[in-house]
């Protein structure tokens, strides 16, 4: 983590986290800029999304307070459920404070031991550069870039990279 990074932990999310899942998903998903999910997504999606049976979801708790999530997956199923997929959000107002670098630390251990040998993200938006060069930093390699895989709603359309990285 950064030097003026939290000192929180993580831990398997509750059922209690619920409503603070979802002012973290509604908080980042608004700008419409790094996730699929338009803002006018539903609070009942949330289950769909981020805490579906299928998923490991976990929370970065400071101080009693949520303020970062990420779930692990198979990224597909069958002779694919090797490959993990994982998903990562900081509430925004907690940005800059080296939360990111912990869930994707701690995610890259609980892949590992979860069974799975390599994490792939099928979907990381070319503009959001600051969560590339935090994949890159913990050994992700740009795969492919789609070009105009993303509706970027301030600048159109633009490209969408595939990240891989071996565990």
């Amino acid at each position: 983590m950064d030097n003026n990074s939290s000192k929180g932990s993580i831990r398997k999310a509750r059922a209690s986290d619920y409503d603070t899942l979802w002012e973290i998903f509604q908080a980042v998903i608004q700008t419409e800029d790094t996730y699929v999910f338009p803002k006018n997504t539903s609070k009942e999606a949330l289950t769909e999304h981020w805490l579906a049976p299928y998923m490991h979801t976990y929370v970065y708790e400071d101080a009693g307070q949520v303020l970062g999530t990420y779930i692990i997956k198979s990224n597909q199923t069958g002779l694919g459920d090797h490959v993990a997929n994982a998903s990562y959000m900081v509430h925004p107002k907690a940005s800059g404070k080296g939360i990111g670098s912990a869930l994707c630390a701690h995610s890259l251990t609980q892949a590992k031991t979860l069974g799975f040998t390599t994490m792939q993200f099928n979907l990381v938006v070319e503009t959001n550069t600051r969560a590339i060069a935090l994949w890159q930093r913990f050994g992700f390699t740009i795969m492919a870039t789609i070009p105009k895989a993303f509706r970027h709603a301030q600048l159109g359309l633009v490209g969408a990279h595939i990240i891989y990285r071996p565990l």
